[in-house]
């Protein structure tokens, strides 16, 4: 039976992975209403081209876009070039700085092509918010912001914390929600995609539609992914990312560095692998190193091309299956008092180096791999966990984590 007319396999496939979904029950109707009429749902995702390089943090809505895709269903990629011109103020403690015209449109591009490797870019709809904001009038705009009370936006637990602690809110802000809501009258959306803390934003959507006269859309909302390190939700900043345009070995290795609770959920958030096949791995049924191996080339095949995850493979095995490294490594327990530490403090006080600043400087001369991985940023900074460090080119400890 074609997938589309599967009722319990798509809501099953929908819903996996998800955080929350308001309301499940309306997603039912649609979806019963979708396969009764033949008549595929208009999924709707909006991106804000903020940065040029995504990290697989990023994929995870992509991933429940190819979803809704395989299913049959059309899935609406958004770039918001409008508003990303005002800056998604969602978590942020003071007003962000808008991006140019010239800086939007240049992340644009490059969004696109990194999303091709993920979704089919033939059967998804692409469409860009100034097509319809450009051409709102300000008495339109007047009439959209009357749609909208300053005490609903108040609400926003980020705008709250910024007006209790009298920090500047700017007028342009409160536009944000508005405008992101809007878009999903403009494209009639059906389900709109986000993660959870876009939760306000994609609820002034279904709000919105109602006030135009539309059925309000689904929200399908999706938890954010935690970094390399197992505890802060990904991010360039924090260095716990894995990006999807780095070098196959670098993918491969840094998917192989995560623990294996985190695995569980890499796999239910980013993988192709059926609810079967994730069931087994939960239950222990496949060995946790090869589940992870799997994942690992997976993701290096889908961001390189068919066959690179099998060379990244071969040559991690290579290096760690075979020999290359003793077989008798000292191990170093490290008392950990907090999230996060430098790792030249982790190299200092596991004894592989004489001082933090020789640790820095080891780092920064590309002296020193946690885990397969060369690390050269010496300001670099790791969750506590079990690590195996090659410090130069023989020297190899294994890092214990004491959390106190």
């Amino acid at each position: 039976m074609n997938k589309i007319n599967d009722f319990d396999s798509q809501l099953e496939t929908i819903l996996r992975g998800a955080a929350e979904i308001i309301s499940e029950e309306d997603l039912k109707k649609k979806l019963q209403r979708s396969i009764a009429e033949n008549k595929p749902l208009r999924v709707k995702a909006g991106f804000d081209p903020t940065a040029p390089d995504l990290h697989i943090g990023h994929t995870v809505l992509l991933q429940k876009m190819k979803q809704f895709q395989d299913l049959g269903h059309q899935v609406i990629f958004l770039i918001g070039d409008f508003t990303g011109m005002i800056g998604d103020p969602t978590g942020k403690l003071q007003t962000r700085p808008p991006l140019t015209p010239g800086q939007v449109q240049s992340n644009a591009r490059t969004y696109m092509e990194q999303v091709g490797k993920i979704l089919d870019i033939s059967r998804t709809t692409v469409e860009f918010n100034s097509r319809w904001m450009s051409k709102m009038s300000s008495t339109d705009l007047m009439q959209l912001a009357g749609k909208y009370t300053v005490a609903r936006m108040l609400e926003r637990d980020d705008f709250q914390k910024r007006f209790r602690e009298q920090r500047p809110i700017s007028i342009h802000e409160f536009l944000y929600p508005l405008i992101q809501g809007f878009d999903s009258v403009a494209l009639s959306a059906d389900v709109e995609l986000g993660g959870t803390d876009q939760k306000f934003n994609l609820l002034v959507g279904r709000e919105l539609q109602k006030e135009y006269g539309q059925e309000p859309q689904t929200l399908v909302m999706m938890p954010l992914l935690e970094g390399t390190d197992g505890i802060n939700k990904m991010s360039k900043s924090l260095n716990n990312y894995i990006g999807i345009c780095e070098e196959p070995g670098e993918i491969f290795g840094k998917v192989m560095s995560i623990s294996d609770s985190m695995m569980v959920r890499y796999y239910e958030l980013l993988s192709d692998a059926t609810i079967d096949e994730i069931r087994k791995i939960k239950t222990n049924q496949v060995h946790p190193m090869e589940a992870k191996k799997a994942l690992a080339e997976e993701l290096v095949d889908r961001f390189h091309g068919k066959g690179a995850g099998k060379k990244a493979r071969d040559e991690f095995e290579r290096q760690f299956s075979k020999g290359e490294i003793p077989e008798e490594i000292p191990e170093v327990t490290v008392e950990w008092e907090v999230a996060s530490m430098p790792l030249a403090k982790v190299m200092h006080l596991s004894g592989v180096a004489a001082s933090i600043g020789e640790g820095k400087r080891l780092i920064k001369q590309g002296g020193v791999e946690i885990d397969g991985i060369r690390r050269t940023d010496p300001e670099l900074r790791v969750g506590p966990g079990n690590y195996l460090l090659k410090v130069g080119k023989r020297r190899y400890v294994k890092i214990r984590t004491n959390q106190i």
